[in-house]
């Protein structure tokens, strides 16, 4: 059975920064592509970052630039470290994990999905 397991969320004030990391196990998924989206509230869940099994990046417009995805393939994990958070940034964070090597940006590319992390960003 696979099991994504996000941790890292909490409560940060406006313009600090965070860590997320998603453990992966019951697959490896060092040939495949992993993402993170996010879930406002009252919002639909939308994406945020993805990498590819060989490390090429995809980010949301909104995030470009203040957040960057990565992998260690060895502890099979990703991480998304979040730079200059605002409010705006405030959600529950899903890692997913996706059958294809290549990074999408859709929901229907990733198969696996965790049940997510709180991020909350205080102004």
């Amino acid at each position: 059975q696979v099991q994504l397991v996000e941790s890292g969320g909490g409560l940060v004030q406006a313009g600090g920064s965070l860590r997320l990391s998603c453990a992966a196990s019951g697959r490896t998924f060092s040939n495949y592509a992993m993402g993170w989206f996010r879930q406002a509230p009252g919002k639909e869940r939308e994406f945020v970052a993805s990498i590819s099994y060989i490390s090429s990046m995809l980010y949301a417009p909104s995030v470009r630039g203040r957040f960057a995805i990565s992998r260690d393939n060895a502890k099979n994990t990703i991480f998304l470290q979040m730079n200059s958070l605002t409010a705006d940034d405030t959600a529950v964070y899903y890692c997913a994990g996706s059958t294809s090597s290549a990074a999408g940006s859709t929901e229907p590319w990733f198969a696996y999905w965790g049940q997510g992390t709180q991020v909350t960003v205080s102004s």
